[in-house]
């Protein structure tokens, strides 16, 4: 089955494949469509992109030293009763001071008195079990509110490019977010300028002379502004060598092309 004439098919591919839940046998298959087809290349570029967002997000958690201490002394020492929970002591320490008087009991007095008891005890351990219900529910909205928050702050990747130089070697992963009119560019080769040269983006709309989209800085992660029509009918992009601070206004590249590629619109 041909999936890259199947958006719908090839994003639910993709987006497995981003998260790692694909079985091997369809893995295998997907990469060697993604060899063969550049539009499912790029839309598991794209959702790889859309995950490492997220993580990028999300704080990181370091776990407490004294979890690694209680988790060695665990694995070291021999097996111990389970330590009671807090109802569970609760409930002991009375039956305890049950038991200590029922010596002053008459037998009459005794079904009451363990009535009694039973009924603090589950009063106990209903009020420690609604504390707990309320303090997870907390704990799951404060969740639910931080990746809502998290995935509308992710960026929307409406086009992919990657770039290459003349031996097809991939140098430079390019995708645009209309919403937020953001280019973003990594390094994924390993070129590097010379400290007295710029790189520099260029659109290549047909029948026309390129359009700069925007000088890079040196990092291995950059990202431009630009207007979706300076991107949404562009068929291919360019990367050129230039002077320190790119081309002089309103030429285009006065330099070699160094890596280039076409601009594919993701099946969202």
């Amino acid at each position: 089955m041909n999936i890259h004439h199947n958006p719908a098919l090839l994003d639910h591919l993709a987006a497995a494949y981003a998260v790692g839940m694909l079985r091997p046998r369809v893995r295998r298959r997907l990469e060697a469509h993604a060899r063969a087809h550049p539009v499912v290349r790029a839309q598991i570029v794209v959702w790889q992109e859309r995950m490492s967002g997220l993580t990028e997000l999300q704080p990181e958690a370091r776990p407490d030293p004294n979890v690694w201490k209680r988790i060695e002394n665990l694995v070291q020492a021999p097996a111990m009763p389970a330590k009671p929970t807090r109802t569970e002591a609760a409930a002991a320490e009375l039956l305890a001071g049950f038991q200590r008087a029922l010596g002053w009991w008459k037998l009459a007095g005794w079904t009451a008195g363990a009535a009694a008891a039973a009924g603090v005890v589950a009063s106990v351990s209903l009020s420690i079990e609604r504390a707990e219900l309320s303090d997870a529910l907390a704990q799951s909205r404060a969740q639910e509110a931080a990746l809502a928050a998290q995935v509308k702050s992710a960026a929307r990747i409406e086009y992919v490019a990657v770039l290459s130089d003349d031996k097809a070697q991939a140098s430079m992963l390019v995708t645009f977010d209309p919403a937020q009119q953001r280019l973003t560019l990594k390094r994924v080769g390993g070129y590097q300028e010379a400290s007295d040269r710029s790189l520099q983006l260029w659109a290549l709309p047909p029948g026309q002379s390129p359009q700069s989209l925007g000088v890079l800085g040196r990092d291995a992660l950059v990202r431009l502004t630009a207007q979706s029509g300076q991107v949404s009918d562009v068929p291919a992009l360019a990367i050129s060598l230039e002077p320190q601070g790119g081309a002089p206004a309103g030429s285009g590249p006065t330099g070699p092309v160094l890596f280039k590629g076409a601009l594919l619109k993701t099946p969202i």
